[in-house]
């Protein structure tokens, strides 16, 4: 059994670490190319092909949990709590500092319709701006819920996501009017740019992970991915037919698909995730699966640093503006910048590790 662990542990982590590893290339185009870089030329066309990994990281967040002991309701609040406030401190360092320091470009200020200098309340708006962060916590706040009560029947957990599915259909940009209870309606169903990633439908694919958590409990992890396999060819061609047949209704934005939009990008994520098996079954430990293997423990840490650093140049570099060659460039420059930045601060945090472990052995602490 614990050759048949770590060969899941290996396929997940695989798969969430290249994941990783794209996110600088992609939101160094997204925000210094230009919209002919970005929309219109092969460079834009690739990036939007392997960006469309945040079901990896949702899906494989779904599975993982369902095998961790850490998973009760107190603890899944807990974790989510600090995964909220993650995300509201990253939004802080990435937008508000270089704006008091004046280091964004005007170009940015404008790009949200606004003038310069912008008031209190729009710094209110960019600090609680919706990333993957915050639907990360927010869905915690339900894994729980649903692992206490549907983890012996997972075939529950698959109804749970596809009633969200259909369900959001019908509560989509839902509003009472009250700024407080706006901002988590938005956080929760919202359709506005304030959230890029609101819970319902998003939490359709960690649902979708915690079923195939479930059925590796009872099956082994050949036929558990097996199983992923078959299941990507069918959401991958319903989802693929929706989205031809009415494209804008079921695909509008990746951050706001319709439920066939879902449909689809669950069955790429799926397929991603059968490919990362076949993969790890493959290939022999090497430098290449170690270094993946090292971005998926450490996703969120680099996920902070590379907006911290993306955004914080935006001054010295300009803003949405950059041809193919100098985008090129850019994102292989954040992605070396990010890796350089987190092996410093794991350099920074072992020393910090090993002089608290000096200190209190001098001092006998226990």
């Amino acid at each position: 059994m614990e050759k048949t662990v770590n060969k899941r542990v290996e396929a997940i982590d695989l798969a969430r670490g290249v994941g990783v590893f794209l996110i600088p290339m992609a939101h160094a185009l997204l925000i210094y190319g230009s919209s002919y870089s970005q929309e219109e030329s092969w460079l834009g066309l690739v990036v939007h092909f392997f960006g469309k990994w945040a079901g990896i990281f949702l899906i494989a967040m779904g599975f993982s949990y369902t095998l961790s002991r850490n998973n009760s309701i107190k603890n899944s609040i807990k974790r989510g709590v600090m995964l909220l406030l993650f995300g509201y401190i990253m939004n802080f360092l990435k937008f508000i500092i270089p704006l008091v320091l004046g280091a964004f470009p005007d170009s940015f200020i404008h790009a949200y319709n606004w003038e310069v200098p912008i008031g209190f309340d729009k710094m209110v708006y960019l600090v609680l701006t919706g990333d993957i962060l915050q639907l990360g916590g927010a869905c915690l706040l339900f894994m729980g819920i649903v692992h206490k009560y549907a983890k012996n029947q997972k075939f529950i957990v698959l109804f749970i996501a596809v009633f969200v599915l259909i369900a959001t259909e019908y509560i989509r940009g839902i509003r009472v009017g009250v700024p407080i209870l706006d901002y988590v309606s938005d956080l929760l169903w919202g359709q506005e740019w304030n959230i890029y990633f609101p819970v319902f439908p998003w939490f359709v694919y960690i649902l979708v992970g915690m079923f195939f958590g479930y059925y590796f409990h009872e099956n082994n992890i050949e036929k558990t991915f097996k199983k992923m396999f078959i299941s990507g060819i069918i959401t991958f061609t319903i989802g693929g037919i929706l989205c031809l047949y009415n494209y804008e209704f079921h695909m509008r934005d990746y951050f706001h698909t319709g439920f066939g939009g879902v449909i689809y990008l669950l069955g790429c994520n799926l397929l991603a995730l059968y490919l990362a098996f076949i993969l790890t079954n493959k290939a022999k430990s090497n430098k290449i699966k170690d270094f993946f293997f090292y971005c998926s423990r450490k996703i969120t840490s680099i996920y902070i640093v590379q907006w911290i650093l993306i955004c914080w140049s935006m001054g010295i570099i300009g803003y949405h503006d950059k041809g193919i060659n100098m985008s090129l460039l850019l994102m292989a420059l954040f992605t070396f910048g990010t890796f350089l930045a987190q092996k410093a601060i794991d350099i920074i945090r072992d020393k910090g590790k090993r002089l608290l472990v000096k200190y209190n052995n001098i001092f006998n602490i226990k």
